[in-house]
């Protein structure tokens, strides 16, 4: 058997090849099946591969959640690697010799994971508590497509021991028992933070975008664009003209079509 050396040196090796001509992004459907949180990272990764001019194809899978190596969507499949996660593939394409935050120093390095931080420990929770905690949300719009692509009664299955792993993790971060009242004013601070460091700027650091900008888009656009029975983050989040502009500005330049956001 090969040495675990070896192992990490053909690994290494590998991650050093070009980009592959026929990589696949792994999420779920997107009419039918997928949800808000997941929505939002599967765009932010999207957005991220086309600032850094990669090709890829996107390929929905109704179990692409159970088929990624962290259980989370989205996941890419470039030659030997899967690698998951907006981080996680940001790791490997850094590795292919690509990187937005070359211009940094160390100090925008930092806080530009303290406010990737800051929208996973914000917006991303406040995602799940609405799609999963909030009862009409739940019942009209979560348990509906999260079932979608499973046969009855295995969807009422499914659905219960999703929400129930969701609830613990919001418990473990100590927001499954806030009112939509505090959930709304943790967004709102968290946009207000975001549009102080955006400063009317063109991106948030620099004059061209990084992995930050691909996630706040990616989460912004879909709050700004799902359809719930309550509109209340997209209300939020429209009081932020800058960040309104830097989401009409990336789905512009990057996904190749006029803005939709008015």
């Amino acid at each position: 058997m090969p040495s675990p050396l070896i192992d990490r040196i053909s690994i290494a090796q590998e991650a050093q090849k070009p980009w592959p001509k026929d990589v696949k992004l792994f999420q779920p459907y997107e009419v039918e099946q997928i949800l808000l949180p997941d929505n939002a990272n599967c765009l932010a990764v999207q957005a991220f591969l086309k600032m850094c001019n990669l090709d890829f194809q996107v390929e929905p899978r109704a179990n692409a959640e159970a088929m990624s190596p962290t259980g989370k969507v989205p996941f890419i499949k470039a030659g030997r690697f899967v690698t998951a996660e907006l981080e996680g593939i940001v790791q490997f394409v850094n590795g292919k010799g690509k990187s937005l935050t070359d211009k940094l120093d160390n100090e925008q390095k930092s806080n530009l994971r303290a406010y990737m931080t800051l929208v996973r420990n914000v917006i991303e929770i406040a995602e799940l508590y609405m799609c999963w905690v909030d009862k009409e949300t739940y019942d009209e719009v979560t348990s509906v497509r999260h079932g979608s692509v499973y046969p009855w009664p295995l969807n009422h299955f499914q659905n219960r021991e999703k929400r129930k792993q969701i609830v613990k993790k919001l418990k473990l971060v100590d927001w499954h028992n806030k009112s939509l009242q505090e959930v709304h004013q943790e967004v709102e601070l968290c946009c207000e933070a975001l549009s102080v460091r955006l400063d009317n700027k063109s991106y948030f650091f620099v004059d061209s975008p990084t992995e930050l900008d691909a996630l706040v888009f990616g989460h912004l656009f879909t709050i700004l664009t799902t359809p719930l029975p309550r509109n209340d983050l997209a209300k939020i989040v429209r009081r932020y003209p800058s960040l309104i502009n830097l989401v009409k500005k990336i789905e512009t330049q990057y996904f190749k079509k006029d803005a939709k956001l008015q």
